[in-house]
């Protein structure tokens, strides 16, 4: 993203009344926590993977979502709640996580939602899908939100967490797709999720996934790929990115958002009876058949064969060159997939409520001007408890709705004495922290960035006298004519 920048001078007034900021003692007991918390992040990470759409059932049928979602525990936070229920005599079983997941509309009733149990992994995160949700045809809207609620096995609940927009569809659509209606086609740089039922039979199904390094064909998890466009006119080594929606006969690559692993460059292609299609150009729809050709290869097509993913060479059709004869394994079904992360810590706080909402930012926005430059966060799930640090320096902050916290910038000479003698940027982390002291970590960091012209030819000072109150002055003054620099972290 662009920086943005903005022109900082000297605070010469307090801001307005109405903007919260905790007592001197609670202020001090926090920062403690929060600089013990940035030399240490001890951060639980709650990670759920969906597809965009879902297909609605009918009758009695029940067309469980496919891929299923997924959810994923990670970061050391996890590790260090169980010690701490360790050291409280409740022993492991207190720690062990077990959740609940369903779909928005339905009750309380935990009848209605499908319970999931957490595995450890080698990579220590834990895992847990959820393979038997479906929305029935009684159910009329066209967007819904996955729930997913945790809980230690002790009874203490963790947490609500819910997941991005989901389309619903009737089923996949045969039509060729327009342009003008893109809520159903895939563009390049999108996450996606390949998979591969063989003979229609749901028991069968496999997603393309990564293991160790290596492409697998699992029974069991999914990953998602970011699904990039090419330049067909380019070579392998060069595979500059195009922006655009992708469409059949394009040169794509797969690249897995998990591992960066990726498979060379491939022509997507139209399946059709088991045909891949060689002269189809039209945008891609989700759910639909596809198969993918590598390029530069003779009819050579990404295929599995049980857990492995191999190549297949296809057979041309000899009544119709425009065709090519595929096997099973090679014909995968596409859907665009969703990820959504929440991320808290609770290892320094003595937390007795849960940790939802759990706010996600989204956006920041440098407001105001004059003695007192604001800064807007933007996003979901805010609420008044909030409260905006620029690493361990509290912003006063104002909640003005669930989608945006408005906060003071402190001015630079809050982060310490040793601001005046730095020649270079100073960048902190952005973090979110609630009343109790539970903190909402984030990807965005904020930046003072001196302006080095304002004293030209100045040199950086290793040792400056103590008495140089004429120099100190000086320094001041460069710094508080600060730009201040937001970004995000990727």
């Amino acid at each position: 993203a662009e920086p943005l920048t903005h022109p900082c001078r000297p605070r010469s007034r307090s801001p307005p009344r109405c903007w919260l900021r905790s007592n001197p003692y609670q202020a001090s007991l926090l920062r403690d926590s929060v600089r013990r918390y940035l030399q240490l992040p001890a951060d639980q990470t709650v990670l759920i993977l969906h597809a965009k759409v879902a297909q609605k059932s009918y009758g009695n049928e029940k067309r469980f979502f496919c891929p299923p979602p997924c959810v994923y525990l990670s970061g050391p936070g996890w590790k260090l709640k169980q010690e701490q229920i360790k050291a409280r005599d409740l022993g492991e079983a207190g720690f062990r996580v077990c959740g609940y997941m369903g779909l928005d509309s339905m009750g309380s009733s935990l009848m209605e939602t499908q319970k999931l149990s957490f595995e450890e992994q080698p990579d220590a995160k834990g895992f847990s899908c959820a393979k038997a949700l479906y929305i029935s045809d009684t159910d009329k809207r066209k967007h819904f939100r996955l729930v997913l609620k945790l809980f230690f096995s002790n009874g203490q609940e963790i947490g609500t967490f819910h997941s991005k927009l989901i389309k619903v569809i009737s089923k996949p659509s045969q039509k060729k797709q327009s342009l003008k209606n893109t809520d159903l086609c895939i563009s390049s740089g999108s996450k996606v999720s390949l998979f591969n039922r063989l003979r229609s039979q749901t028991v069968s199904t496999r997603y393309l996934s990564v293991e160790g390094g290596a492409f697998i064909a699992s029974a069991r998890q999914w990953a998602a790929f970011t699904l990039h466009l090419a330049d067909e006119r380019c070579t392998r080594s060069e595979f500059p990115l195009r922006e655009g929606y992708i469409r059949y006969g394009s040169v794509v690559q797969l690249v897995c958002t998990a591992t960066g692993v990726a498979l060379p460059p491939l022509i997507i292609r139209k399946v059709m009876k088991q045909y891949a299609m060689l002269d189809v150009d039209e945008p891609i729809s989700q759910l639909h058949k596809c198969a993918f050709q590598f390029q530069g290869s003779d009819r050579m097509y990404l295929c599995l064969s049980t857990e492995k993913v191999i190549q297949f060479q296809a057979s041309p059709c000899p009544k119709e060159a425009n065709r090519e004869l595929l096997n099973d394994g090679s014909c995968w079904t596409i859907i665009s997939t969703e990820t959504v992360e929440y991320t808290f810590s609770e290892s320094l706080a003595c937390v007795r409520e849960p940790v939802s909402p759990v706010p996600l930012i989204t956006a920041l926005q440098l407001t105001g001007g004059g003695d007192v430059a604001m800064l807007e966060v933007q996003g979901e799930y805010f609420h008044a408890h909030l409260k905006v640090w620029f690493g361990d320096v509290e912003a006063e902050t104002m909640y003005r709705s669930p989608k945006s916290l408005v906060c003071v910038v402190p001015d630079v000479s809050a982060f310490g004495s040793d601001w005046r003698w730095l020649r270079y940027p100073i960048t902190v982390p952005l973090l979110l922290i609630r009343d109790d002291g539970l903190i909402y970590s984030s990807s965005f960091t904020f930046t003072y960035t001196p302006e080095q012209s304002c004293i030209p030819g100045q040199q950086v000072l290793s040792d400056v006298p103590q008495d140089s109150d004429k120099l100190l002055d000086s320094i001041h003054q460069e710094f508080t004519r600060t730009n201040f620099h937001l970004f995000m972290q990727t």
